[in-house]
């Protein structure tokens, strides 16, 4: 299977095409976030202020990456586990978000908004921080420095390979994939 390209800020309909175990090659801009970013942006949205970025069409990556060494735009890159963030990713989807990046499974409020809303879950590869790290083309911080790894940073991004973890149709991969697996193995 050839992979999808796919490019971010996006609009919901490039979203909605995709199903889950589809490979993607991720380009554009790409926002870190972890549990303390995502903490504080639901906080600015339940005080009506301003967030650091704008979510319509965003993409955001559950990473918290290394220091970048010398003559890189970045350090290792890899992803944190995403169901630390199921508690604020709803209201962040009903704000549009469309893109999440991470590993693990999700939970079902998550998956009823990305339904819902038009959303997608990629999954990046954990343990292989350098390989995605060398997709990452520019790294600014532009949000809660004093969060260290945790602060939010503006990556672009250049044919990161993804892969559909869960899609918009309910469609999830980390239902779907063991089933098939145990199908095939037992055929």
């Amino acid at each position: 299977m050839e992979a999808i390209r796919l490019t971010v800020p996006c609009a919901g309909d490039n979203i909605l095409t995709l199903r889950a175990g589809d490979r993607v090659l991720l380009s554009g801009t790409v926002y870190t976030a972890r549990d303390a970013a995502h903490r504080r942006m639901v906080e600015l949205i339940e005080r009506g202020e301003p967030l650091p970025f704008e979510l319509s069409g965003a993409a955001i990556y559950y990473c918290g990456p290394a220091p970048a060494p010398p003559g890189r735009v970045i350090g290792s890159a890899g992803p944190t586990t995403s169901y630390r963030m199921d508690s604020y990713a709803p209201l962040l989807i009903a704000r549009g978000l469309r893109v999440m990046i991470g590993k693990g499974r999700r939970s079902r409020p998550v998956l009823d908004a990305m339904h819902e809303y038009g959303a997608v879950y990629l999954a990046a590869t954990g343990g292989a921080g350098a390989l995605l790290a060398s997709c990452i083309t520019d790294c600014e911080l532009i949000a809660w420095p004093e969060l260290g790894a945790e602060a939010v940073r503006r990556l672009t991004v250049r044919d990161m390979p993804l892969t559909v973890a869960a899609d918009a149709m309910l469609g999830d991969l980390y239902e779907s994939g063991p089933a098939a697996y145990l199908a095939a193995r037992d055929a």
